[in-house]
């Protein structure tokens, strides 16, 4: 792990995404964080520990799929599915496929495997689980306070975690998607899919995949913006905590009541052209049920630098 030694900063931005407004001075304590996000060879040790099964392995609950016919609530999880036309962006249906036989054993369906995949971030993975192997590691999931300023690597403000421009000198910094999403990546970064954990270059805590390769759950509970800052001058939050768990439900799905986690650091699918989130800053929502083949996770600890 590697000590972050905290402090004051502008979290989030009032540049980009309405989520991510507004920004705002938070300070976060000193805490230790992993260089690197879990790798299948990681969780490989915990699973065989501990008898673990990941919410892939397990055939859902129809009490949480009101609607969903019996003979499609499999064991399974959400592959990337690389369409073959053109068509709205905004229906992510498209290239989302719930494939039955998908976990993080096989990470794009029950042929596939992860033999040569032990470097690679573990995928697949749900809240639950990601906090299970947390827990039995003596670890946490990190706020996503924590996340961002750690992320950020010591360049407060700064647009990405290396500095303000995406590929300086043409050169990639992260894995992320070069190309028109979701019909072709010219994999400029080398990279189709995931990236081994420290495929590029760390950054100014010497922190590996902050950005892209992974999208990482956070401890926090999603909210669609920020707080402001207090209206008392010189009053900053202190390790802030998201929204309320009854805040985080999908409004476009007022019949489902799973709540959802922050998610940050964009991943792989991450384009110019559909979801610029490979920054700090960036965040989203997941299902606390959901897992895919873009999502891992890291874990903190939050303890005195002296241990």
């Amino acid at each position: 792990m590697v000590w972050v030694p905290g402090g004051t900063f502008q979290m989030g931005s009032d540049n980009h995404y309405p989520e991510e407004a507004p920004a705002h001075l938070v300070t976060v304590d000193g805490f230790w964080i992993d260089r690197r996000p879990v790798t299948n060879r990681q969780f490989a040790r915990f699973v065989i520990a501990t008898g673990y099964k990941t919410c892939a392995e397990i055939p859902p609950d129809p009490e949480y799929h009101p609607g969903g016919l019996p003979d499609r609530l499999y064991a399974g999880s959400l592959v990337f599915d690389r369409p073959h036309s053109t068509y709205d962006l905004r229906d992510r249906n498209r290239w989302w496929t719930f494939l039955q036989g998908a976990d993080w054993r096989h990470p794009y369906g029950p042929k596939s495997d992860i033999n040569s995949l032990n470097d690679h971030p573990v995928v697949h993975v749900s809240y639950a689980d990601a906090l299970a192997y947390a827990q039995w590691a003596g670890r946490d999931l990190p706020l996503e306070a924590e996340w961002e300023f750690a992320a950020r690597g010591g360049l407060d403000g700064a647009e990405f975690a290396w500095g303000d421009e995406l590929a300086p000198g043409g050169v990639h910094l992260a894995n992320t998607w070069q190309g028109e999403f979701p019909l072709r990546n010219l994999r400029q970064d080398g990279y189709e899919r995931t990236s081994p954990v420290t495929a590029f270059s760390p950054n100014g805590y010497g922190i590996y995949d902050m950005i892209g390769n992974v999208w990482e759950w956070t401890a926090d509970w999603y909210s669609p913006r920020h707080g402001a800052n207090a209206a008392k001058a010189g009053c900053i939050s202190r390790n802030p905590r998201g929204g309320l768990m009854d805040g985080s439900y999908d409004p476009r799905k007022p019949n489902v009541k799973i709540p959802r986690k922050v998610i940050k650091g964009g991943s792989h699918l991450s384009a110019p052209n559909y979801c610029q989130r490979y920054r700090p800053a960036a965040r989203s929502a997941e299902a606390v049920d959901t897992s895919s083949s873009h999502v891992g996770f890291r874990c903190v600890l939050r303890l005195p630098a002296t241990r």
